[in-house]
């Protein structure tokens, strides 16, 4: 009897040191480094925004995830958290030992371990520190980090790292997240059923995600309900109101990029600025985008570019009619339509906010961004800085400039060359005012004004606008310099914005962690005087309305601009402005062949521009449409046009004769 009682004391006694002997066991043969958590810092998405604060898109690495800090956190989703998954979270060391016995005479009853007895504690250890394999083993582990977290934080920290940690289906991590994802709100304007939701998922994202499993993800909000009613931290009437709610679910995707393009050069320029962990550093970038003008100039541009491939396939029934009548006809060359594309730049002419920029006809087919990196010639639409400067000289629109053809003889490679250039039409007028001349594009009577101003001194005035590789001859009459649509915006700017030059920005600030590490500073460049920009303002004006231009008018509203078509048609633009607002349009093809021999800048992407305004009128009213004078402009009636003149461009006093005796060109 004796030696049975001493087996029975014997095995009593290593039932209760068992466990104090499995603890120490684990305790000896690894290390429970917590600093995962202690130091947690977890990859943040970067978000960025237009300039009304919507968002444009999510910027991330493996994980979306937006931190929230347990301030931002409502009392209420702590609440339903802790009735759901842990009621007595703020009583225990980390581990419920009660639970844990419970749990324990599951795994006995059922001959293997099974989940349970987990708190919140323990479910965060389990996501950051071990993984979710059902073992004994990995359970001890996760009892034991459980207690070293819960001496090393707080229970507002553990509870701010779970909320940030966990997982909420559809490719949500954290709370914050996933009420942005699936609510499209801020966690502050949750209602107590979103809240329920949330709190619920954890348990099985994927079968209680609301976009998936509407039905099923309400009846687990209403369990988190119920047991808050249940608890006594709800009355009857937020438990009552709270179970017939049925919440609006966004099935959204996870970047929501709304313009490539834009996340695009954000990403381009916050490398430029330092910025090297873009997808992981929680950055929200507010950018000068206006996502609602992006989506109309991508319309626009694409618009345009399929009304070009439509022209194209017309002139080619059209040619092949004529073909039959008139055997002889030269038909137009065969182009390939598949490398035509086209770009689109439009700022805010006063502050140089880049309103809208895209970069192609289709994103998802070429991503390559012609309207920032694409270098192309301006041809006819750099003529306005020359005309400019004649101006900013004395010239008025009613100076008499000679429109007749010269031939220029020079040297190249110990050869003498000749160069005879022409004007579109392929005619001459003789005499034709400043005004007549830009408005028409007239080549002739450009070179003419070069030569009139002198090669040097035309270069010496051009470079206050900053215009980068001029060429030395007189090949600058004709746009021969390569600009990308975007920095062509800031040049026009001189002219938009009365003549003060302003630098385009992307992005007005950055900020991070609640501090803002990056503003814009706006750089500008005295061009010439308000009067002098006005003048060369009714001159486009005049383009626009009954010149080169005509397809670029919007009704409605004032715009000025210049056409602008390369040798062979190789490049097509317009380039313009409203009285607040300018674009740049660009068409051509990707290999610098020639376009379509009929589609010239004012037919390809005059429509662009002329249907973006009308889009901006249509959502902005209320804007100035019409070009105001400034202090010192006099308005003359010439005939039945009107002329404007300032201090510096004086009316012309006496009408000179032109002398075309040299060689005409017809």
């Amino acid at each position: 009897m004796s030696k049975l009682k001493n087996i029975f004391l014997s095995i009593l006694l290593l039932g209760f040191l068992s466990p104090f002997l499995v603890l120490g066991y684990f305790l000896t043969v690894q290390n429970y480094d917590v600093s995962a958590l202690t130091n947690y810092q977890p990859d943040v998405t970067t978000r960025i925004y237009d300039k009304n604060g919507d968002k444009i898109a999510n910027i991330f690495d493996k994980k979306h995830r937006y931190y929230a800090s347990f301030d931002e956190i409502p009392p209420r989703v702590i609440e339903a958290l802790v009735a759901i998954e842990d009621t007595t979270f703020f009583e225990h060391p980390g581990i419920n030992i009660d639970a844990i016995f419970r749990a324990a005479i599951k795994v006995i009853r059922a001959g293997k371990a099974v989940e349970g007895a987990s708190t919140i504690t323990q479910q965060l250890v389990k996501n950051v520190l071990l993984t979710r394999e059902k073992k004994l083993s990995r359970k001890i582990k996760e009892a034991i980090f459980a207690l070293k977290i819960e001496r090393a934080l707080t229970k507002e920290q553990i509870l701010e790292c779970y909320l940030n940690e966990i997982y909420y289906g559809h490719g949500y991590y954290g709370i914050k997240t996933a009420a942005d994802g699936y609510f499209h709100k801020k966690l502050a304007d949750l209602t107590l059923k979103e809240m329920a939701i949330l709190v619920g998922l954890p348990k099985a994202p994927s079968t209680y995600a609301p976009t998936k499993n509407y039905e099923i993800s309400m009846g687990r909000a209403n369990r988190v309900i119920d047991r808050m009613h249940v608890l006594g931290w709800i009355d009857d009437l937020a438990y009552k109101t709270a179970l017939e709610e049925n919440p609006e679910v966004f099935n959204d995707t996870l970047t929501q990029n709304k313009a490539p393009f834009i996340v695009d050069e954000v990403a381009r320029r916050a490398r430029k600025l330092g910025i090297d962990d873009m997808k992981t550093g929680g950055y929200e970038i507010y950018t000068t985008i206006d996502i609602r003008l992006q989506k109309v100039a991508r319309e626009s541009l694409k618009s345009a570019y399929d009304k070009s491939l439509a022209r194209i396939e017309a002139y080619k029934v059209r040619e092949a009619k004529i073909l039959l009548r008139k055997p002889d006809y030269e038909i137009s060359p065969d182009v390939n339509t598949t490398v035509l594309n086209g770009a689109l730049v439009s700022l805010d002419s006063a502050t140089g906010d880049i309103l809208a920029l895209v970069g192609s006809t289709d994103y998802k087919i070429s991503s390559y961004n012609r309207a920032t990196q694409g270098k192309r010639l301006p041809g006819s639409a750099f003529k306005p800085f020359i005309y400019q400067v004649a101006v900013d000289l004395g010239y008025s629109g009613a100076t008499k400039l000679i429109d007749v053809s010269r031939t220029y003889k020079y040297e190249k490679d110990g050869e003498e060359m000749k160069w005879q250039p022409k004007n579109y039409e392929k005619n001459y007028k003789g005499l034709i005012s400043l005004r007549e001349a830009l408005i028409h594009s007239r080549n002739l009577a450009t070179i003419n004004l070069v030569n009139d101003i002198g090669l040097q001194q035309l270069l010496r005035e051009l470079d206050k606008f900053g215009i980068k590789n001029l060429p030395r001859d007189l090949s600058i009459s004709l746009g021969t310099i390569s600009v990308s649509p975007l920095e062509l915006a800031k040049y026009y700017t001189s002219f938009a914005n009365h003549g003060l030059q302003i630098e385009p920005h992307l992005i007005r600030y950055i900020d991070k962690n609640g501090n803002t590490i990056y503003e814009k500073s706006e750089k500008t460049q005295f061009i010439t005087e308000p009067t002098q920009a006005f003048i060369m303002t009714t001159i486009l004006r005049d383009v626009v309305s009954r010149g080169t231009g005509r397809r670029a008018r919007a009704k409605g509203i004032e715009l000025a601009g210049k056409t602008g078509t390369t040798n062979k048609n190789i490049d097509g633009w317009f380039a313009g402005y409203s009285p607040t607002i300018e674009t740049i349009v660009w068409f051509g093809n990707d290999d610098n062949t020639p376009m379509h021999r009929w589609e010239t800048g004012g037919k390809i992407a005059g429509p662009a521009f002329a249907q973006y305004y009308q889009n901006v009128l249509k959502l902005y009213p209320q804007i100035q449409r019409e070009f105001i004078a400034p202090e010192g402009i006099v308005e003359v009636d010439v005939g039945k046009r009107k002329e404007y003149f300032s201090d510096i461009s004086k009316p012309p006093r006496t009408e000179n004769d032109a002398k075309p005796e040299e060689e005409l060109l017809f």
